[in-house]
């Protein structure tokens, strides 16, 4: 997968608040935005490299991570037989194209073009 760059890394936690005041308080992270507005469940931090890393109140534990991909479309009609789909391609209604995959070990993979 020549050109794919690894942009994003999620982890899943059970409760959002713990585990903003343990990444913030503990290893001295900011957090950048939280989504959505009204009820967030999603935090992501300051990096200085350019890539993100979040923490999601999700069920599960794991992570997922969004790799940048130029042409979402092929590489869905390359995998979407071949892997355990989480979410079909479709258009965010923040700008990206996207879904997502999991690994045999049900790890996220998702793989996004950003608008």
């Amino acid at each position: 997968m020549a050109g794919t760059r690894l942009e994003h890394v999620r982890a899943n936690v059970s409760d959002l608040h713990a585990a903003v005041e343990w990444y913030t308080t503990v290893l001295g992270f900011e957090v950048e935005s939280y989504w959505p507005p009204d009820a967030p469940n999603y935090a992501h931090f300051v990096t200085h490299s350019g890539a993100t890393f979040a923490v999601m109140e999700a069920p599960g534990r794991g992570a997922r991570f969004n790799f940048t991909i130029d042409d979402p479309d092929a590489l869905w009609h390359q995998l979407k037989d071949q892997a355990t789909i989480i979410e079909p391609l479709f258009d965010t209604p923040y700008g990206t194209r996207k879904f997502t995959i999991a690994d045999p070990d049900g790890n996220e993979l998702g793989f996004v073009r950003n608008g």
